[in-house]
Formats: C-alpha cells, sequence, structure tokens
C-alpha cells in the first residue's frame, strides 16, 4: 500500500515538473517580403503618427462631413443582419474557447444511484443465503483531472483563443466592410441624384430648342431634317434620364438591405448637394496596415495551425489522468450514510495508442501542411493589402487631375454649345451642329460627375483598404511644405 502510494505521489511530481512542456514549435510570425515604409504612390511630403491595430477604426465616414451618410451608417451597425451573424459567430468562438479552458481544471460530479436488483439463480459464485431480490443504493462524488504532461490541452486552449481572436477580427473585417459598402452605394446615389439634375437641365434646354426649331420650321426657315435631330435629341435625353432613374432605385434596394430595412418601405430623398472628397495625406505609412482586421485574423489563424501541430505530436505519448471517487453504498438495509458503508478509490490512468495504422504521423502531417497553408494565406493578405492600398492611392490621384482636365472639357463643350445654337439663330449653320453641341456638353457635364464619384468611391476603397480613417495630426516636413499644397489643391 505503502510502495503504491509513493508510486502516486512521484506521478504527480512528475507531472508538476512537466506542465510547461508543450510540444508546439515556437511561433514566430510567418516571413514577409522586405515591406516598405510607405506607400509609393501616396508621396513623402508628410507623416502620420506611427498607428497600431489597436487604434480605433471608428467613424471614418465623419470625414465625408454628411450628417445623412452618418444616420445610415449608425443604422447598419445596428440593425445590419450580416453583422449580427458575424457577432454571433464571435460569440460561437468565444463559446468553443471556453469549452477547451475547462479541460485544464478538475472535473467534478455527484451521482446518486437507488436501484432495485434480482440476481440470476446462476449467477457465478452467488452464495446460497443471499437473497434474489435487493435494494442497492449509492451516493458519491467523482472527480478526474488530466495532468496533460505534453501540453495538449494547453495548445487546444493556446489553438481556441487565437481563433477566437480570428473571429473577433473577422467581425470587425465585416464590420468595415459593410460600412464601407454602405458608403460606396451612398456616393454612387448621390452620383445619380447630380447626374438627374444635369439631365433634367438639359432635358429644359432641349425643349427649347425643339420648339425653337419648329418654330422656324414653320416659318420656313428650318428643314424638317433639324426638327427630327431636335426630338431624336430630346428622346435620347428622356432616355438616358430613365436609365439614370433606375439605376438609383437599384443602389436605394441595396443600401435598404445593408441597414436592415425591406427595400419596399426605404426611399431617399434626392439631394443636389455633392460629397466633399476627402484629402488624402501624401506619405501615408504602410504601418497604417497593421489595423486592418483581414490581416491580424490571417496572423493569428497561423498562431492556431502553429498550436495544432503541438496537439498533434502530443498523441504519441502517455495520456495520463487522476481519477478518484468517494461514496456510500448499501443493499437498502440500515443508515446509507453510516461509516461502514463508506467506499473510495484513488489512482491514475495513462493510455496510449501502441498501433494506429499510420493516423497520428499523418495527423501532425496534416497539422504541418495547415500550419503552411495558413502562413501562405497570411502573407498574401499583406501583399494584396499593400496592392489595394496602391491602386486606390494611384486612382486618387489621377481621377483628381482628369477632374480638372474634365471640367475644362465642360467649360469649352458649353461655349461651344453657345456658339452654335447663336449662330444657328442667325442661319449661318444647319441644326447637326447644335445637335453635337449639345450631345458633347451633355456628355462633358456627365463624365464629370461620373469621374467625381469614382473618385469618391476610391476615397472609400482607401480607407477600407487602410484599416480605417488616418489621423488628422501629422508632422510636416518644411522642405515639403509647397510639394503638400500643391497635392492638397489637387485632391480638392
Amino acid at each position: 500500500m505503502k510502495l503504491r502510494a509513493s508510486c502516486l505521489f512521484v506521478m504527480i511530481g512528475a507531472a508538476t515538473l512537466l506542465d510547461g512542456c508543450s510540444l508546439a514549435p515556437t511561433y514566430h510570425t510567418p516571413t514577409l517580403p522586405p515591406m516598405p515604409s510607405s506607400f509609393k504612390e501616396a508621396g513623402t511630403a508628410w507623416k502620420v503618427a506611427e498607428p497600431s491595430d489597436h487604434l480605433p477604426r471608428g467613424t471614418w465616414w465623419m470625414l465625408y462631413d454628411d450628417s445623412t451618410l452618418s444616420q445610415l451608417e449608425s443604422k447598419l451597425d445596428a440593425d445590419n443582419p450580416s453583422l449580427a451573424a458575424a457577432l454571433a459567430r464571435y460569440d460561437t468562438a468565444r463559446a468553443f474557447e471556453s469549452q477547451l479552458r475547462s479541460g485544464m481544471f478538475p472535473h467534478l460530479g455527484v451521482m446518486a444511484n437507488p436501484t432495485r436488483d434480482r440476481q440470476s439463480n446462476n449467477r457465478p459464485l452467488r452464495g446460497s443465503d443471499q437473497p434474489n431480490e435487493y435494494d442497492s443504493d449509492t451516493v458519491g462524488i467523482e472527480a478526474d483531472y488530466d495532468l496533460d504532461l505534453w501540453g495538449r490541452i494547453r495548445n487546444e486552449v493556446g489553438q481556441g483563443h487565437a481563433l477566437s481572436q480570428a473571429a473577433n477580427a473577422d467581425l470587425a473585417s465585416a464590420k468595415l466592410s459593410l460600412e464601407a459598402q454602405l458608403a460606396d452605394d451612398y456616393v454612387r446615389l448621390r452620383g445619380y441624384d447630380i447626374q438627374a439634375g444635369i439631365l433634367q437641365s438639359t432635358l429644359t434646354a432641349y425643349q427649347r430648342a425643339l420648339t425653337l426649331t419648329e418654330n422656324r420650321h414653320e416659318g420656313g426657315i428650318a428643314s424638317g431634317m433639324d426638327v427630327s435631330r431636335a426630338q431624336a435629341q430630346l428622346d435620347d435625353a428622356q432616355a438616358q434620364v430613365t436609365e439614370v432613374r433606375a439605376q438609383r432605385a437599384l443602389v436605394e434596394h441595396a443600401m435598404a438591405s445593408l441597414v436592415g430595412v425591406p427595400a419596399s418601405s426605404f426611399s431617399m430623398a434626392p439631394e443636389q448637394e455633392q460629397l466633399r472628397v476627402p484629402v488624402t495625406p501624401p506619405g501615408l505609412p504602410s504601418t497604417l496596415l497593421e489595423r486592418r482586421p483581414d490581416i491580424a485574423a490571417a496572423e493569428r489563424r497561423v498562431f492556431a495551425a502553429n498550436a495544432g501541430i503541438g496537439v498533434a505530436r502530443a498523441a504519441f505519448f502517455p495520456d495520463l489522468s487522476l481519477s478518484g471517487g468517494y461514496g456510500f453504498q448499501n443493499t437498502g438495509m440500515g443508515n446509507l450514510l453510516s461509516i461502514g458503508n463508506r467506499f473510495w478509490a484513488l489512482g491514475p490512468l495513462a493510455t496510449l495508442d501502441l498501433f494506429d495504422a499510420g493516423q497520428r504521423r499523418a495527423q501532425v502531417r496534416q497539422a504541418h501542411a495547415e500550419f503552411a497553408e495558413a502562413s501562405a494565406d497570411y502573407r498574401q493578405t499583406v501583399l494584396d493589402a499593400f496592392r489595394q492600398v496602391e491602386d486606390d492611392l494611384v486612382l486618387l490621384r489621377e481621377l483628381g487631375v482628369e477632374a480638372g482636365q474634365e471640367d475644362q472639357a465642360v467649360v469649352a463643350a458649353q461655349k461651344t454649345q453657345s456658339i452654335a445654337t447663336n449662330r444657328y439663330r442667325e442661319g449661318i449653320v444647319n441644326y447637326l451642329e447644335v445637335v453635337t453641341a449639345q450631345t458633347a456638353a451633355l456628355s462633358a457635364q456627365r463624365q464629370a460627375e461620373t469621374i467625381r464619384t469614382r473618385r469618391l468611391q476610391a476615397s472609400v476603397d482607401l480607407i477600407r483598404a487602410l484599416g480605417g480613417g488616418w489621423r488628422a495630426s501629422v508632422a510636416i516636413d518644411p522642405a515639403s511644405t509647397a510639394q503638400a499644397n500643391a497635392a492638397t489643391h489637387v485632391a480638392q
């Protein structure tokens, strides 16, 4: 008895010494290609204070200074079903982590088992004085504890915690993506409103031109071809109005789903006021990408896969646990809880698979492959993030230049239209020149608005690519003040 007790204490002591043992490889963040300190397309005029992934992404849409957009974003955060589903997935991951963590502690239970038994007449070793029927009453407590010598449970807990963090980052990523989608739709909706306003003004002008042409035709000055050209131009403009109205309706329906409202009961009043394009700091540092939740999620999944290797390796070693029980049992006679009816048991249990036809080795190979996959996904996520930011930066810059050029084209086209109309009234040219000039003017106006909408969409995509907005506080390089001012002027 003393020898067994000594062996038990030796095993418990060994378990205590090995408590910190883990068979998972030492974790290192996957190696990435050399990362630039700033974005190529952002310029080098000034830099923002260094951020990190814990910085709040917050109400980045305030950069657009639009109260309607702010109200819509608040409603999305409260009522969007996709966001609610992402939150539920995060809660599921946290609950699973808690389940895994419970394995680090002893499990304690109670049991009560009152039964009425009838034993066989031919039961082996049955005594002649034993009754055929009897009561058996048992109550007690049971406890068991896995000593986790090889870190299997600890690695499972670490894996669950990392996956919970990844789910939290997925939630933040879903929130940012949905907010950006709503802002993008809002920008498009306002763009259609402005285009509708342009077309409505054009319809008025085209109607006047048609009336003028019809009067001149009645007076024998203009030909019937001039009238038909004016009518065709008016009809085409009306068709464009119908198309814009249809596209606006589709965007409005998409916004309704984002804010959790049936499309049939959601409407946005037309608004002609233009949104302001936020001025992008010319020296955005690449460290802003640290806030991107999808990068954080990808890195946490690499950590989880690394812990999974430790879990798979632990299967090659014995699993040792301690179990014990204490209670009372009798056959229905006398006091169940009397000292003579007590029983107890305490001892270790060691288990080890000796032959599994290569199952454990295959599980280790699978764990290594999952780690390699997660590492590759992490690297690809980072590379995609840089590409997305560079794409949006160059779009913002070049669309700013294109917007200025198109505005000049609008001025020139309107001037040409005015000259052609006056020359037509004086009988110098035919109506074909007027139609050509009017078509060019309308096309230039609509193209200018399309470019402005694309600039706004690019700014929204840039915010999404950076994981949120940027700080207003910056450190300006005095030698680059002129360059910064010039860049700001173009962005406006």
